[in-house]
């Protein structure tokens, strides 16, 4: 299928390496003129001239903290009217609510709500003008089935969600769509770092969480990133235009919910 957006500006935020890289080579494979950034540049640079070497699309790599104003500015200086915007940041740690300060929920908003209303709020109204726009959110799926260590990021992606379901329907009569996927446990770093922490607090080893929850998604796996990126793909085409405001799980069936 084509999904019709083949030279379309896509800006992937935190996509040097796990579920934004996958993001950024798929959009790449479709044709899009990918604005790749993260903070580190070494891996960055690596993972962008990886996709360039797969896709000969164009690529340009930022370095900059998308969390931070600074970083932000230096973006969207690159990249100052995206047809595409992929948000997505690191998540914050895990741990017991009562070990979190304030200083510690509020790190966890500004990067996993704040600083995807503010790159929305920089970018939208040019979407709106070329009545053209694709916005995709990398939540998690604990917004709808809460993981407990999680709760900093239960709280800030939950709060997100709760404004994309407004502000969607108000831009979608624009052709702009926007909507949230919502990963379970893939496998990326960020899998082994929560179970890194369950392990120190059960005194088990990192491989037997590993597997024990392996076993209990209903699919038997993990997922793989490249299925992500392209149900991202897919959410940023021509074809997924009356597709608006949704929270779509990947998650191998953990999910019991009927809704």
């Amino acid at each position: 299928m084509d999904l019709g957006i083949e030279g379309r500006r896509a800006l992937v935020c935190a996509s040097s390496k796990g579920l934004g890289r996958a993001c950024a080579l798929s959009l790449a494979r479709e044709g899009a003129q990918v604005i790749m950034l993260a903070r580190g540049r070494e891996a960055l640079e690596a993972a962008a001239d990886d996709i360039r070497r797969q896709t000969g699309a164009q690529v340009t790599a930022v370095v900059a903290d998308i969390t931070t104003e600074a970083g932000r500015t230096a973006t969207l200086a690159a990249c100052p009217d995206p047809d595409i915007l992929v948000t997505n940041a690191g998540g914050p740690k895990p741990g017991d609510f009562r070990e979190w300060s304030r200083d510690d929920w509020i790190a966890a908003l500004d990067a996993n709500m704040i600083t995807p209303i503010e790159l929305i709020r920089a970018t939208i109204d040019t979407m709106i003008e070329r009545r053209w726009g694709r916005i995709v959110n990398i939540t998690s799926a604990a917004v709808k089935m809460p993981i407990d260590i999680l709760g900093l990021s239960n709280g800030a992606r939950s709060g997100l969600t709760g404004f994309v379901a407004g502000l969607a329907r108000q831009v979608a009569a624009h052709n702009v769509t926007i909507n949230n996927l919502l990963p379970g446990p893939f496998a990326t770093d960020r899998l082994v770092q929560t179970a890194a922490r369950a392990a120190s607090d059960s005194g088990r080893s990192v491989q037997d969480i590993m597997a024990e929850r392996e076993q209990r998604v209903p699919a038997r796996r993990f997922g793989d990133p490249a299925e992500f990126g392209d149900a991202c793909a897919f959410l940023c085409s021509a074809q997924a235009g009356y597709m608006t405001g949704q929270n779509l799980v990947l998650d191998g069936g953990m999910y019991p919910g009927t809704l």
